[in-house]
């Protein structure tokens, strides 16, 4: 298609050598591989280049220079001649064979035109993420840098596009004002009232003429001086561009380190509102509500202490480079045999590296189609040795967009990221936070479709026709819309927190079906207690340092001077927890909240008996007995709970019940339900009775909001960002369960299924039914009598597969669910008619509707057993409904007529149920009859 009937997004370019440009397409070219790649190949490090290609021209390598950016839409050949290197460079720039384009028209109008021009890291990510948003909110616009244009005519394309464009947005750095072409830029948008610039790593104060020629100022004595002189240009025009940006009052867009967010969201809105694009400015005033609400699950954490390292290392691991405080903070990595030292599949960029080993062999570089690899040049007999045993060994891959933190639990995974993740949140459009439990991880990473508003729905479709999908193409279509999202050019950040295993518990499958390319915009940060994941090398975390432990102990106490008996009891303390920073954040709240010293703290939990807790699992096992002192500290918590408030305190029964929720925050009023229901025991520890006056709350009956702030206070949860929700840690819920009984989980089950929402509650509802109907080898934790079964099926079980199957495209997770309801209802209505000769017996297991009068237990009998009957005739006709939105007209049809069954015998056959199960047989006997024939 022509030039000017292309799409809005920042260029025109070749679509292939045989074929004409997409009317949905622009162009790009790599600085330092391809003039030409494909926005859906992975994106590179460096972001993409644009290649400017006038009409009716014949372009060659030659002529074809680099300009910015293009849409995700966009559609490109991508070229690679692996046999011509340059010697100069370990990155070779492929050639291109001629390229003819024939257009007759003049060149399209753009909305904004966006002028930068820099090869550094940061920019190019700013000025790509910027061209991605204006383009996703259907403004249309070109970014080029034409210092990098090669060739007259690809100059004067440019030009016509830059006189065409409505707006021109120029992006100011310290190198701008040594290029022509921005001082061209400036001044021709300046004298046509459309210009809009953007200050990158310095303000408007900082570019003044005078300053920059007298070379005032760090900033300008290197950048600065008569700068005109470099490019052979005049004084006048020079210094008519500069003084044009302080004319320029009403806007002054400042891009800083820590503000690249809010400086593109206001770009965009400000260029809409002089479009006059009232929606889009709502749309950025709507997403800005919902990044405040939703975007991290914590508050940050104004104790966090040490991490300086690893903080950078993320950084490094991420963007391939580090910045600010970070730079200074320089570190040295491990020293390895073998290194990645580069970006992506078409922007290599060199980092550094340090290798290992004797010898001295020669070093070479070696290239594929993802990544460069530098590596030691071995020959002879341990060349044959390395041939003989290839193995793929885990990497850490720098520049690639994804990093993982392994290390034992407890030892502060999460605090790093989150700290991360507060410090460089400005760099992504948003902070995802995906929990990484296997029974899980789906569902949370489909739950991002609300953040990045994308509908997963199930669609309709023509059964008449045989048009239908089956449910893992349903499945995988769902997830790939995530995916999708996360591929573009606008950058996100995903946290997946405490990964349990790179399968998934309902399938099997690996979760790199997650995880969209590497090397593309969006970042991914593991959390994981697994030694490798993915085949990546992860960032071990180790223990923090002496001092860094003591700071976290003494926390608000850090004004107090300790005497020694006393700093010598704190490191007492903290050797005996193992340096574990869930424990040392234990004794620095007690410490905080509590007038008590560290050495009668360490005396306290010295006399507290340890507790033989059982354990099924070898690794929590094993946790356990290397952080013995923990379990101890743990039970001088919940007796200073106890004493707190008297025996049986709200504060130690949420505690008690926590356990057996969902990893998820959990609303603090679905858990003070679960502690009243919990049973009481009989005697309270006799430990830390004088403790009690200590406490700064009086000794009163504590209300839920106040039980939840205690816990938060003395470290046992976490404040969430979520309205009135906590979380506690999964060793203390670990714990919990350890010290609770089948009692406590069934108190849990009854309260999700009084108060919790699917809205609000999606995941402890699904552990609700892991704890009655058993997960894979798992057994049965809660059982249920019949009528609390039929409560907890109709309340819970059948709208939590209904909504899990249509609104996520979960089929099998939903149907699953289905299945099991059906068994439970069905195995109780057999042992319902077995036990109706044991008086006792049936007692149990009517509950209310048992009656002393027999004619009255009768009837209660048969009430009960029509209600369960109907209900699983409910749950059958579900199924059978849902199989039909997958094909499975066989499966559906034997369902539908067990339902149709049991209601003409409990209802009739002219109940308005039975029919409308009919209608629903009708049409999957006409669907099957459909498909035996073709």
């Amino acid at each position: 298609m022509e030039l000017d009937k292309e799409s809005s997004h920042p260029g025109a370019f070749l679509s292939s050598a045989s074929r004409n440009l997409s009317s949905s397409s622009s162009a790009f070219v790599s600085a330092s591989q391809t003039p030409f790649f494909s926005p859906r190949s992975p994106p590179p490090l460096i972001p993409p280049q644009i290649a400017i290609i006038p009409s009716q021209v014949t372009v060659s390598p030659s002529d074809v220079s680099p300009c910015h950016a293009s849409s995700s839409s966009t559609s490109l050949v991508r070229q690679r001649n692996k046999k011509t290197k340059k010697k100069s460079s370990p990155v070779s720039i492929c050639t291109r064979p001629v390229l003819k384009v024939s257009s007759t028209n003049r060149p399209r109008s753009y909305d904004v035109y966006l002028a930068y021009h820099g090869r550094k890291l940061s920019l190019l990510r700013f000025v790509n993420w910027l061209r991605a948003e204006l383009e996703a909110q259907g403004i249309s616009c070109f970014a080029c840098d034409r210092a990098r244009c090669r060739s007259s005519r690809s100059q004067s394309h440019v030009e016509k596009i830059m006189n065409f464009a409505t707006f021109g947005v120029v992006v100011i750095t310290k190198k701008s004002f040594g290029n022509p072409y921005t001082i061209e830029e400036l001044r021709n948008f300046f004298g046509r009232r459309n210009l809009v610039p953007i200050y990158f790593d310095l303000g408007p104060s900082d570019c003044l003429a005078r300053d920059i020629v007298e070379r005032r100022g760090d900033l300008w004595e290197k950048h600065g001086g008569e700068l005109w002189i470099l490019y052979g240009g005049l004084e006048r025009e020079w210094r008519e561009a500069v003084e044009a940006l302080s004319r320029v009052l009403d806007l002054q867009l400042e891009a800083g380190s820590g503000n690249w967010r809010d400086c593109i969201l206001e770009a965009v809105s400000v260029l809409a509102k002089k479009l006059g694009r009232r929606s889009v400015v709502d749309r950025i005033n709507r997403w800005r509500e919902k990044v405040e609400r939703n975007e991290f699950p914590y508050p940050r954490n104004e104790n966090f202490v040490g991490r300086k390292k690893e903080l950078s290392e993320l950084e490094l691991i991420l963007f391939g480079d580090v910045s600010g405080d970070a730079e200074r903070e320089y570190f040295e990595l491990k020293t390895r045999q073998r290194r990645i030292i580069t970006g992506t599949s078409t922007n290599k960029c060199e980092s550094w590296s340090e290798y290992g080993g004797k010898g001295k062999e020669p070093v070479v570089w070696r290239e594929s189609e993802k990544e460069i690899e530098m590596q030691r040049q071995v020959r002879g007999k341990a060349a044959s040795r390395i041939a003989r045993r290839k193995r793929p060994k885990a990497k850490i891959l720098y520049g690639k967009g994804i990093a993982c933190v392994s290390g034992e639990s407890g030892i502060g995974k999460t605090e790093l990221v989150l700290e991360y993740a507060y410090r460089f949140s400005q760099r992504y459009k948003m902070v995802l936070w995906v929990g990484g439990q296997s029974r899980y991880i789906r569902q949370n990473f489909l739950n991002l479709r609300n953040l990045l508003e994308i509908d997963l729905g199930c669609e309709s479709y023509s059964h008449e026709k045989g048009n239908f999908k089956c449910f893992e193409e349903q499945e995988e279509e769902a997830i790939a819309r995530v995916r999708k999202e996360l591929s573009s050019d606008i950058p996100f950040l995903v946290i997946i927190d405490d990964l349990e295993s790179e399968t998934d518990w309902w399938d099997r499958r690996v979760i790199t079906e997650l995880i969209p390319h590497l090397g593309g915009e969006t970042h991914f940060i593991i959390t994981t207690r697994l030694p490798k994941v993915l085949c990546l090398e992860p960032m071990k975390l180790s223990y923090l340092s002496g001092v860094e432990a003591m700071a976290l102990m003494r926390g608000e106490t850090l004004a107090k001077d300790y005497p020694l008996v006393e700093s010598d009891a704190l490191r007492a303390i903290e050797e005996k927890l193992g340096r574990l920073t869930l424990g040392l954040g234990i004794i620095g709240a007690i410490l905080s909240e509590l007038p008590i010293t560290p050495s009668r703290l360490l005396d306290t939990i010295n006399r507290m008996p340890l507790r033989d807790l059982p354990w099924t699992d070898k690794e929590e096992s094993l946790t356990f007995k290397r952080h013995a002192t923990l379990i101890q500290l743990l039970d001088v918590c919940l007796s200073i709970f106890d004493h707190a408030d008297g025996p049986h305190s709200l504060a130690a029964r949420m505690v008690h019940v926590s356990g057996w929720f969902a990893s998820s925050p959990v609303p603090v009023h679905l858990l003070a339900l679960a502690a009243y229901r919990f049973p009481k025991k009989k005697r309270g520890s006799s430990v830390l009775k004088k403790w009690s006056r200590l406490l700064r709350r009086s000794r009163i009956k504590r209300s839920e909001s106040e039980a939840a702030s205690m816990l938060v206070r003395f470290g046992v949860a976490r404040i969430c960002t979520r309205p009135n929700c906590i979380q506690f840690h999964e060793l203390l819920k670990i714990y919990a369960r350890r010290r609770g009984s089948h009692r406590v989980a069934q108190a849990v089950v009854q309260s999700i299924c009084v108060r919790a929402s699917i809205s609000h509650s999606l995941d402890h509802l699904w552990a609700a039914c892991f704890l009655v109907f058993g997960s894979g080898s798992e057994h049965v934790t809660v059982e249920l009598n019949p009528t609390e079964l039929t409560h907890f099926v109709r309340q819970v079980g059948l709208p939590l597969a209904i909504h899990t199957f249509i609104t996520f495209s979960r089929c099998n997770a939903g149907l699953e669910l289905l299945r099991l309801c059906t068994d439970a209802l069905e195995s109780a209505g057999e042992v319902l008619v077995n036990s109706r000769g044991d008086k006792w017996r049936l007692k149990r297991k009517l509950g209310s509707c048992f009656r002393d009068d027999s004619s009255r237990s009768d009837e209660g009998f048969r009430l009960l057993w029509q209600e369960i009957a109907l209900l699983k005739a409910t749950v059958l006709e579900t199924r059978a409904k849902l199989m039909l939105r997958g094909g499975r007209y066989d499966i559906g049809d034997d369902l539908i007529r067990k339902a149709i069954f049991i209601r003409s015998s409990i209802c009739g056959d002219r109940h308005p149920d039975t029919l409308s199960a009919r209608e629903t047989l009708s049409r999957l006997t006409r669907l099957l009859t459909n498909v035996q024939i073709s």
